[in-house]
């Protein structure tokens, strides 16, 4: 028999779902980076709003992404 890297019957993170935490993080950076972007053009602050924004949108994505890992993990036959 073939070793299709699976256990017990289920594959925990397929193709699909890492292309989605992919996109969760993008996402979270560029909608963070926006954000802080028209704040600093409305504001007059360049670039502070926009690198506030940045880190926010990277903290942000990083704590969903461990959020959806960590969910997959425990119960892969979920998503």
């Amino acid at each position: 028999m073939a070793d299709d890297g699976s256990r017990n019957g289920t594959t925990g993170l397929r193709g699909r779902d890492l292309l989605g935490l992919g996109g969760l993080l993008v996402g979270a950076v560029v909608g963070g980076m926006v954000v802080g972007y028209l704040v600093d053009q409305a504001a007059g602050t360049m670039p502070a709003f926009t690198l506030a924004g940045l880190a926010l949108g990277m903290v942000g994505g990083a704590w969903a992404f461990w959020l959806r890992v960590r969910s997959a993990l425990r119960d892969p036959d979920s998503s």
